[in-house]
């Protein structure tokens, strides 16, 4: 009776992990990977362009605000009347294009934005025959930089992202010997004001350095507010498996409250729980491998918002207050903007907290160190593939006595297995005195049965977190191992490695003693099969670490039960 009900518990706990899985995908915006249903429909942006799409997105975009900003109402008010001169508005909207040793960048003229970014140095993972796109305004994805002006309560209409703009005449591509590139856009004059954005592009640099300029045109002295937000569809990056629990969102920084994403939905409920106000820290949109982000200088007062913009756009940023600025003079407000992948140290260079955009989720504590050891090795192997495999062993030489003791355990359990067995085929139909009997023997023959499980549970958030540094790092994507592997970020194309991590894991568990319960003995191999197809649609980066894990883990089992005088024996089950 106790074996069937153990039994019915493991189905309905296998069940349950299913139910879980399913569920689990379906709350991440992905469709169902064993109940699928009817495909919820996508929204996707009006209009061809951001430009045209996102009208007001500034309005749309800030939450009301303390008393030296202007709040959401007042700026709603004015960018909508933001009404170009005539000179303006018969001026041609124009599309930029700038290549630099590694962008190619599209500007727009409207507002100068930022409204594609083309990484030179990533391909595309769908067609590696391409290259990323980061930023990008189409009819399928809409994700921009922008920045502009507002006036306070009151205050007239100022240049914005809607202000169609001048460009200075000037090189367009980065020549041989020359380190940086800069392109000047100028608007006219606006409620008595102008803004110039001049964009600095560095040779070999993702980091884009953006001067704003407001000069008062007018007679009138007015202490305008520089904003800088970028805006994003609520659509998971193209091609993103669903097999990778990955964050795409907006994620704000403040020495304060430190490190803050927020899911699109949550921001579509109006559940935005961030620092509103700070003079320091960055706003940013963040995905797999990749992120933008605006940065102003410590000891600036800014106001942080994030908001639903339009049909299925979001927006993150931030609005900070300038100095009074009289007529005939000009302030300048230094700023940055970053768009590319998550280099961990090119990010920690940058700006404090911003290497966070690289999530490792709960495991950051493990996951940052482990993640400088892989590097340190990568710099002396030269292949992230084989970086892996000796990190993997490393972490093996540091666990091996806990390792060894699990082991010793799992051996002197095998050791008593026969008495067990006889034992419960003899008093098969008293299951209460086989359960004295059982733990009697324990006792004698000083066996622990979960002497194998507490070495082994420490070493879980270790090995974890080292999953976390493998998914989450983009030196991994299209990087190269050996042979058929040209890409440690995607699945093994030929399933060789998922097959023999399948192998190896079969081997291991057959290493380990069989359950007295001939029932609990065939559910044994239930999760560990169970776990072994997803890795068939995991990175083959990942596949090869666990890999390696279980060849070591095998081979130090086998060596110590040989010592321990317990000769090596596979248990299969016998369904």
């Amino acid at each position: 009776m106790n074996d069937i009900r153990r039994t019915i518990l493991w189905v309905i706990f296998g069940f349950s992990l299913v139910m879980l899985w399913d569920q689990w995908q379906v709350y991440n915006g992905r469709n169902p990977t064993f109940f699928p249903g009817s495909k919820p429909a996508v929204v996707q942006p009006q209009g061809p362009t951001g430009a045209a799409s996102v009208p007001g997105s500034v309005p749309n975009s800030v939450p009301a605000a303390s008393s030296n900003v202007a709040g959401a109402d007042q700026i709603a008010g004015a960018v909508p009347t933001v009404a170009a001169p005539a000179t303006v508005a018969a001026a041609a909207r124009e599309l930029v294009l700038v290549e630099t040793d590694v962008y190619k960048l599209t500007f727009d003229t409207e507002g100068g934005s930022l409204v594609k970014a083309e990484m030179l140095k990533h391909a595309d993972m769908a067609d590696k025959n391409s290259n990323f796109i980061l930023f990008d305004d189409s009819k399928d994805r809409v994700y921009l930089a922008q920045s502009g002006l507002i006036a306070g309560a009151g205050g007239p209409a100022l240049p914005t992202h809607k202000s169609v703009m001048t460009l200075a005449p000037g090189e367009r591509s980065l020549k041989e010997g020359s380190q940086n590139l800069e392109l000047r856009f100028e608007s006219a004059e606006v409620g008595g004001f102008q803004l110039i954005k001049t964009y600095t592009l560095t040779r070999g640099s993702y980091v884009v350095a953006v001067k704003h300029e407001v000069v008062n045109v007018g007679s009138t002295t007015l202490a305008p507010q520089l904003y800088l937000q970028l805006v994003r569809d609520g659509n998971k990056p193209p091609g993103e498996s669903s097999f990778y629990f990955t964050f795409t969102g907006p994620a704000v920084y403040t020495d304060a409250q430190k490190y803050q994403k927020v899911e699109f939905s949550d921001i579509e409920k109006g559940k935005v729980d961030i620092e509103k106000s700070a003079d320091n820290g960055y706003v940013a949109m963040v995905q797999h491998y990749f992120t933008s982000a605006w940065l102003l200088g410590d000891g600036i007062k800014r106001e942080l918002f994030m908001r639903k913009v339009d049909n299925n756009l979001y927006s993150v940023g931030m609005i900070a207050p300038l100095e009074s600025i009289a007529p005939g003079a000009r302030q300048t407000i230094a700023t940055t903007l970053y768009a590319g992948p998550q280099e961990e140290k090119v990010l920690e260079a940058l700006s404090p907290g911003l290497e966070l955009v690289k999530d490792y989720g709960w495991l950051t504590m493990l996951s940052k160190p482990l993640y400088w050891l892989l590097d340190k090795l990568h710099s002396l192997i030269g292949n992230w593939g084989w970086s892996i495999m000796a990190l993997v062993l490393l972490l093996k030489i540091a666990f091996y006595w806990l390792n060894a003791k699990a082991y010793a355990s799992m051996a002197k359990m095998k050791a008593v297995n026969p008495r067990i067995m006889e034992m419960r085929e003899r008093l098969k139909d008293n299951p209460q005195q086989m359960q004295q009997e059982m733990m009697r023997i324990y006792r004698e023959e000083k066996v622990n049965p979960m002497g194998g499980c507490f070495p082994i549970m420490v070493q879980i958030p270790v090995f974890i977190a080292l999953y976390w540094v493998l998914l989450a790092s983009v030196e991994m994507r299209n990087a190269p191992w050996l042979g058929w592997i040209h890409d440690l970020s995607s699945p093994d194309p030929f399933y060789i490695l998922p097959i023999v991590m399948t192998l190896t894991t079969v081997l291991q568990t057959s290493l380990n003693p069989a359950p007295p319960d001939p029932m609990q003995a065939k559910m044994m191999w239930f999760m560990p099969l169970a776990f072994s197809v997803m890795f068939f649609f995991f990175p083959a980066g990942l596949v090869l670490y666990w890999i390696t894990n279980n060849v070591l883990s095998i081979a130090q089992q086998w060596v110590i039960n040989t010592r321990m005088g317990v000769p090596p024996k596979f248990h299969l089950p016998k369904f």
